[in-house]
């Protein structure tokens, strides 16, 4: 049996209530992850199949976690046969509606190996349709298209209500024709993952029984920010058997701008009357003083469920409060803290954190870290799969997997040179266009081939070729080792040589060719007893969905983390600083005509919870823009913060003496300490 002696009273009350609708009302730091895996093994425990059990997150990092929290609490017997025991699906939602459709997709008109788009591959597929439909010299942003495409997906029309006239005309004309390219290619991308789940489920019922049948104990994580389709993809799986559990937090609901909707947790009640609400009170992260802090500020929305975070880790130290002339000096003076913190009191790099609202603020603090030589890490900087190389190679992988994938064989065609030029491409793109096919498919066709110069035919045939003979050993059943045979395709594509004469510095160069070495040798790491082509597209389908591994290695060394706030919930450090605290910053200047003032006071209370031991909160009567030096008040929101929780430090910042002697003094201190 699953000892849940280790839980509190309310978390012990979640965990056992296991059948009918259940909110598990779980306030910051309030042990939700711990409730949630220990509820999962205790089903499991009173005879439950664990196939029968899914737990849904927004994040394959928070489902690792969770999958080895509750590997460690069931039985680790094998069955009689010798396999391992079944485990129950703990997964994200988009990796749960895969799994539906790998199985089911041929009903809607797809083929079982489909592809799925990112973010830079749906970003050229609307590039190329624009192209192709906007005026000479007319200039759309691209990006501003494809964030109201996926708006309107997830049923977010009035965030893109607030788009600007001419993005959201555009966006609106062209939302077929995204569809139509997707499709052709035998693609979807990640809004399409949960959509056509939905459809299949209303037009196939028998798909939702199968579904239904399996998934009969239903979790699901962070449940404030579900949007519309994610709401109707879980009300379809439970609405028969009931047996739904959500964990989620209405004041950490800081996503209604990419369509969550706070709504489905506030309002539960009303498709699932019966619903059992306990709520998590007792924080394990931080001091009272903190939460103080953090339940004075989200008792001014008027619409949320009343909860009082309160911990046994004492009153803890005072929070401090300081004003700054200008953002240099902001940035400069939280730095020397920093370097203060660590040479003092040995306080490592990677316990302090800085939090901002805009990506914008971090060039004045990544500066004055540089200038103190203090290790950092800017969460949202480049990620290994976002480098030029690994897209290449990626792309290459997509069309061996998948010929009439367009946006991979648009990006490598000519890559190395082979004679495939711009205008080639273009050509044979509107060929596919008029011909409605992929452009591999028009490449092949001879009279297509027909109309080009025998240069550029010659060119067109030697492509398919090299295609067809490159992927030729995955459609072997035999044994193939897929890193020799990446490794063989880099020597005689050319690539590698082709890197090496790009880049100007050899330096450069040879990182590059490196990071391509790196990623190969794991191309083997797949599931294995598969075919090359299964094992390969499962590598490829766990790249695209699992986008948060790299951040996870960048963040392993001693380094001061750098986060807006929107990207820190979850995550939790000894001593954070927030840094502009300024009206227009935080509550951010669109929220008053947007009407999201709740959400931006939802966003400091998620800043204000992420500290442990120590917070520093601060604003500026000035900040730069454009190279001008803006004036700046203070946000409204800092007179919500009790008077008796604050330590005002505004004059003790702006002693000169704190700033120059500390230089000194950290001089030293580096000195003695080496």
């Amino acid at each position: 049996m699953v000892d849940l002696d280790v839980l509190n009273p309310e978390q012990r009350a979640a965990a056992e209530q296991i059948r009918g609708p259940v909110l598990i009302l779980a306030g910051a730091g309030t042990g939700k992850t711990k409730t949630l895996t220990h509820r999962i093994a205790h089903i499991i425990a009173r005879g439950v199949a664990p196939g029968n059990v899914i737990a849904v997150t927004f994040t394959n990092k928070a489902a690792r976690e969770m999958l080895e929290r509750v590997n460690q609490l069931l039985p680790r017997a094998r069955s009689e046969n010798g396999e391992k025991p079944e485990r129950p699906t703990l997964c994200t939602f988009h990796s749960l509606c895969v799994r539906i459709l790998r199985q089911h997709i041929e009903k809607l008109g797809y083929k079982r190996n489909f592809v799925i788009y990112d973010e830079s591959e749906q970003l050229s597929a609307v590039k190329k349709i624009l192209s192709h439909i906007s005026a000479k010299g007319e200039k759309t942003d691209p990006k501003a298209i494809l964030s109201l495409l996926s708006r309107y997906k997830n049923g977010g029309e009035r965030a893109a209500a607030f788009a600007e006239e001419s993005v959201r005309a555009m966006a609106e004309h062209i939302r077929k024709r995204y569809e139509s390219a997707l499709r052709a290619c035998n693609a979807v991308d990640f809004d399409d993952l949960i959509l056509l789940t939905l459809r299949l489920f209303k037009e196939h019922p028998d798909a939702l029984a199968t579904c239904r049948a399996k998934y009969r104990y239903v979790m699901v994580d962070e449940y404030q920010d579900t949007n519309a389709a994610q709401f109707e993809l879980v009300h379809s799986l439970t609405s028969e058997h009931r047996n739904l559990c959500v964990v989620g937090d209405d004041d950490q609901s800081i996503y209604g701008w990419r369509g969550a909707e706070v709504a489905n947790l506030l309002d539960l009640e009303k498709h699932y009357p019966e619903v059992k609400v306990i709520k998590l009170e007792q924080n394990y992260r931080s001091t009272n003083t903190i939460l103080s802090a953090a339940n004075a500020v989200i008792k001014n929305n008027a619409r949320r469920r009343p909860k009082q975070l309160w911990s046994r880790k004492g009153q803890g130290n005072k929070i401090r409060l300081a004003a700054f002339v200008d953002d240099e000096e902001e940035a400069r003076v939280v730095v020397e803290e920093i370097e203060g913190d660590r040479l003092m009191y040995r306080i490592p790099w990677r316990d302090q954190a800085i939090l901002f609202r805009t990506n914008q603020q971090s060039r004045a603090l990544e500066t004055a870290l540089r200038k103190a030589s203090v290790r950092y890490h800017l969460v949202g900087g480049q990620s290994f799969f976002d480098r030029r190389e690994i897209r290449d190679f990626l792309a290459y992988l997509k069309l061996f997997i998948n010929p009439h994938d367009d946006v991979s064989l648009l990006r490598i065609a000519n890559v190395p040179a082979r004679g495939l030029s711009d205008v080639t491409m273009e050509r044979l793109l509107a060929a596919s266009q008029e011909r409605q096919c992929s452009v591999f498919s028009a490449m092949r066709h001879t009279d297509v081939q027909a109309q080009f110069l025998p240069k550029a035919r010659e060119a067109i045939v030697a492509f398919i070729t090299f295609a067809e003979q490159t992927r030729a050993p995955l459609a072997s059943e035999e044994t193939l080792s897929l890193a020799k045979w990446g490794e063989r395709f880099l020597a005689e594509t050319g690539y590698l040589d082709e890197l090496r004469r790009s880049e100007k510095n050899p330096d450069t160069a040879e990182n590059r060719v490196r990071n391509l070495k790196e990623l190969v040798v794991t191309l083997d790491k797949g599931a294995a007893g598969l075919a090359p082509a299964e094992r390969l597209q499962n590598f490829l389908e766990e790249l695209t969905l699992d986008a948060d591994r790299d951040e996870e290695k960048e963040t392993a060394f001693d380094a001061v983390t750098l986060i807006t706030m929107h990207s820190c919930k979850g995550l939790e450090y000894p001593r954070v600083h927030i840094v502009g605290l300024e009206d227009g910053l935080l509550p951010h200047s669109r929220s008053k005509v947007e009407g999201t003032m709740d959400e931006e006071r939802r966003l400091f209370y998620v800043a204000i919870t992420r500290a442990k031991e120590a917070l520093t909160i601060s604003h500026c009567g000035g900040r730069k823009k454009y190279g001008q030096l803006l004036p700046c008040h203070p946000s409204p929101f800092l007179k919500e913060l009790p008077a008796e929780l604050i330590e005002d430090v505004d004059e003790a910042a702006k002693r000169p003496v704190t700033v120059s002697a500390g230089k000194d003094m950290f001089a030293a201190l580096r000195a003695s300490l080496g």
